[in-house]
């Protein structure tokens, strides 16, 4: 075993893992940690930490492999020893990034390892609303043979709202479907717009011209209720919306009035604003697919996010920087 050590002392480090999903795949990420001179600590909880949950577990811990837990200010402050939040995903917004930076936390996530999966799962999700497969899947099995109407995606319109690693792999796959990519995004990346054939648009462009559109920007306070009531009724009656990013990008309650008085076609979410989102009203809506947040679940997201995570933790105890850190400004605070 690599262990480390501080004047002939082995330290040993309490990794708390979070994510349920972490290590599920193969054991690789889990022997990574433990040897690294790690103790790895599971979550007990049948659901993800809560606040209350987390201070009381929290003050002996060096590391954490965060999953859709809930790390507030008061979490951080009593991280005491801890040195690195990891983050198994890549959006962190149940991270307090600020309050992590100035209590001097660095904050890890898993850029590209998901990118794959969710990409997959637009182009699924584009499809079964289009075509209708879920109902039709529902009426064979209860004895009905309905003749039902779809659309295609065949060089139809589709929206990209941000351009991201995920946006980008969208991209590239709508191109086998020969069709027309506009994009929309603060952050403008022309090299890869003219070597796919992206056009870049303003948000209302986007939305009164697309057939399609599928939404990948992180959930900050400037995206948050993203998609409203405005802007779904800006969307063509015939187009369909797919949200895989972050739930509250889209203001359930007013695609909710869009889907039941047809201003839109359909939509397909795996993302909710509160999940799980068992009883939410979005999910009475005809016209709509619902997924359980499940696009970064694939068995190769999974592992490479858990070995990403794993490999961030150990390079922060080895003293060296990681790949992808959220917070960079805390090297100057620590």
């Amino acid at each position: 075993m690599s262990f480390f050590y501080d004047g002939g002392v082995i330290l040993t480090y309490n990794v708390l893992i979070g994510s349920k999903t972490f290590g599920k795949i193969t054991p690789e990420p889990e022997k990574i940690l433990t040897e690294n001179g790690c103790h790895v600590i599971h979550n007990p909880y049948p659901d993800f930490f809560r606040e209350d949950q987390l201070i009381q577990a929290i003050e002996e811990i060096d590391a954490m492999v965060v999953g859709f837990d809930e790390i507030t200010e008061k979490v951080i402050a009593n991280a005491h020893r801890l040195k690195v939040f990891a983050k198994h995903g890549v959006g962190v917004d149940n991270i307090d990034i600020d309050a992590a930076t100035n209590y001097g936390k660095i904050v890890c996530n898993t850029v590209g390892a998901n990118e794959n999966g969710v990409a997959d799962l637009v182009f699924g999700l584009m499809i079964s609303i289009a075509r209708q497969i879920p109902f039709a899947d529902r009426e064979i099995k209860n004895g009905g043979w309905p003749k039902i109407f779809g659309s295609e995606l065949w060089e139809k319109t589709l929206g990209i709202v941000g351009l991201g690693r995920i946006g980008k792999g969208v991209a590239r796959r709508a191109r086998g479907f020969e069709m027309k990519i506009l994009a929309y995004d603060v952050c403008r990346d022309n090299d890869f717009a003219y070597k796919y054939n992206v056009q870049f648009v303003e948000l209302d462009e986007l939305l009164k011209n697309s057939d399609f559109i599928s939404i990948h920007t992180p959930l900050n306070a400037n995206t948050k209720n993203l998609i409203g009531e405005k802007q779904l009724k800006m969307m063509k009656p015939q187009a369909y919306l797919v949200n895989t990013a972050r739930g509250e990008i889209v203001d359930e309650e007013a695609l909710q009035v869009a889907l039941r008085d047809k201003w839109i076609a359909g939509a397909a979410l795996d993302a909710f604003a509160v999940e799980p989102a068992t009883g939410t009203k979005i999910l009475e809506a005809d016209a709509l697919v619902a997924t359980p947040h499940m696009g970064a679940y694939t068995k190769e997201s999974l592992n490479r996010m858990s070995l990403m995570c794993s490999q961030s933790i150990v390079s922060v105890f080895k003293g060296e920087k990681p790949q992808y850190i959220v917070n960079p400004e805390v090297y100057n605070l620590l």
